[in-house]
């Protein structure tokens, strides 16, 4: 259960967490439809009780981790502010942020909520052209999104004007003085109107970020959503992992985990309703029998969903949490968190879909390298061991569907009704080898039900285990406890440098992956199975071999095995898709 604190001035309300949605929030109607077509259900507690405060016009203290959706919680308010007709050139809002990572994920935010407002949201950071920022600021900015080194630099030569700056947002602040900026933060704020509304966000709430407050923060709102700490011994019976893996492999790795493991029911969990139809248009364009479950999905549906999977007519139900409350399928044998979970509560919940009743199951989750830190948050908060594998590779699926060919063949020697078949077996006994017999008859049985693989192994994306990459070297240690388990150990040695990614095509030979782009998009109508319908029919490749796939308004990207690229362009750029003729290209590398 979670238990949220909101304190406001000296009284201390204690809330349980209720069925509040975004439209209870008082949020405007530009606001409302943004979140209603990103698929936005339900608030998470951070945003629940931070949203309120805000929009009160409360400066406010807000104990945050990475993930729990801090940055809608901040971000809905100042949008709310924006005025609707013509708006001065000057900032309204400014939110400081540790990295330049951090930094374009707001702004990205930004624009995705306010995209009916038009606003005007620039990030500055370093290692980014200045001419740019110059000239957007030149032309004028609703909402600056910036590095504090950045900011400061603006700000002396004299192109940042936070006059009618009217909410300032500290992001991350314990990273930020973790960082060495708190002289640069102290001179931001200094620079800014003194009735300014301050808001700041924090994971940890150390002695230095109180003194910001006290100096900078006018009789704040302290907001801290806690996470009630799971009962040792009431952990279900399941068996916890996750693989790193880049977004745009995301769906190719879901394929490969899920012939790995063979469930015999499962659920995906998403974030949102679009994410969940567009994942099971995907699934089911490459052969896998998948059903949608959110909250756009009515009484009736939702019950023959359920009937689906539990009558073995579908493998999986692609669902958001709102949709799957209340399921009990005795079948389910998996649940797989497509995204890193928002809060870890939400992950103690979706886990508590297996493992009933003293039944096993199995929980995986999907998580982009940037995402490391909320693992260990989820980690540390449940008590649970969460151990990071590498994600299957082509020898090990086929290691695993020889092994499943084994299986179902003892399982025949099991039964009594194999006479019928013995004499086709002496007859050829007569002129070949016994053992030759069994291997033939072994390998037509294991094509007939297994069928080709497709496609090459999928990047690993794992990070250094032992520290955080938006952290200068030499920052804080991390606890030995605090470390997620790698293959079950501890693991603290570098996988990599830098950001511990790998380019998709990173191999640069005739291996890996790379992309196609198709000048159709979601105004032509175009749906992933489309893309892989067409790949399919016209290649002969297989539909899982199909890569991500993400289809913007006016043109599509897909993912294929480089080896088939050029056979990919040429096809799709002789065939029809949804009654248009495409033009394909290979782009360049990442």
């Amino acid at each position: 259960m979670v238990r949220t604190a909101v304190n406001l001035r000296d009284d201390r309300r204690v809330t349980d967490a209720a069925d509040v949605t975004f439209a209870d929030l008082d949020l405007r109607e530009e606001l409302q439809r943004a979140l209603s077509s990103l698929g936005y259900e339900e608030p998470t507690p951070i945003q629940r009780d931070a949203i309120p405060v805000l929009l009160a016009g409360r400066d406010a203290m807000a104990q945050a981790a990475t993930g729990t959706g801090k940055t809608a919680a901040f971000a809905l308010p100042i949008l709310q502010l924006l005025e609707s007709g013509h708006r001065p050139p000057e900032p309204t809002a400014l939110v400081l942020v540790p990295t330049r990572e951090l930094c374009m994920q707001v702004s990205e935010a930004m624009h995705r909520y306010g995209r009916d407002l038009n606003v005007r949201c620039l990030p500055i950071y370093g290692g980014q052209p200045i001419v740019r920022q110059l000239r957007e600021l030149k032309r004028g900015v609703d909402v600056v999104i910036a590095t504090p080194g950045r900011a400061v630099d603006h700000i002396k030569r004299g192109t940042l004007a936070l006059d009618r700056v009217r909410v300032v947002v500290l992001d991350e602040a314990d990273e930020m003085l973790d960082m060495g900026f708190q002289e640069d933060l102290e001179m931001i704020l200094d620079a800014t109107p003194t009735s300014r509304q301050t808001v700041l966000f924090s994971a940890t709430m150390p002695s230095r970020i109180n003194n910001i407050a006290r100096k900078y923060l006018n009789n704040p709102a302290r907001i801290h959503s806690e996470s009630a700490p799971v009962a040792h011994g009431e952990s279900p019976a399941v068996r916890q992992t996750a693989y790193m893996v880049s977004r745009a492999n995301k769906t190719a790795a879901l394929g490969r985990i899920l012939d790995i493991e063979s469930p015999v029911a499962t659920i995906v969990f998403c974030r949102t309703r679009d994410e969940v139809n567009t994942l099971t248009e995907t699934l089911n364009g490459r052969g896998y029998r998948a059903a949608a479950l959110h909250g756009g999905v009515d009484q009736s549906q939702r019950e023959r969903v359920i009937a689906r999977l539990r009558s073995g007519s579908a493998d999986l139900i692609v669902a958001t949490d709102v949709a799957a409350r209340g399921l009990d399928i005795d079948q389910l044998t998996h649940v797989v968190n497509f995204d890193v979970p928002s809060a870890p509560e939400s992950y103690v919940h979706r886990i508590g879909r297996v493992g009933r009743a003293g039944r096993a199951g199995v929980a995986i989750t999907l998580a982009e390298p940037r995402e490391h830190r909320i693992l260990k948050t989820i980690q540390r908060v449940t008590g649970n061991d969460i151990i990071i594998e590498k994600l299957p590779t082509v020898a090990d699926l086929q290691t695993r569907r020889l092994e499943m060919t084994r299986e179902a063949l003892v399982e025949a020697l099991a039964a009594d009704d194999l006479d019928m078949f013995r004499g086709v077996v002496e007859s050829l006994g007569d002129e070949h080898d016994f053992v030759e017999i069994a291997l033939a008859a072994v390998r037509l049985a294991h094509e007939a039900t297994t069928g080709p693989i497709g496609g090459d192994d999928i990047p690993d994306e794992a990070p250094p285990i032992g520290g955080d990459n938006s952290k200068k070297q030499g920052d804080r240690k991390e606890h030995g406890k605090d470390r997620l388990k790698h293959h079950g150990k501890e693991n603290t040695k570098d996988h990599g440098k830098g950001n511990g990614k790998k380019s998709h095509s990173a191999d640069g030979g005739g291996g890996g992956i790379t992309r196609v782009q198709i000048n159709l998009g979601k105004e032509a109508g175009i749906r992933p199975q489309d893309v892989v319908g067409a790949i399919a029919n016209e290649t002969g490749m297989k539909g899982r071999e199909v890569g991500g796939i993400e289809i913007s308004d006016r043109f599509t990207v897909v993912e294929v095995p480089r080896k088939r690229a050029k056979d990919v362009v040429a096809a799709l750029s002789a065939t029809h898709i949804r009654g248009r003729k495409p033009k394909a290209r290979v782009l360049p590398d990442r």
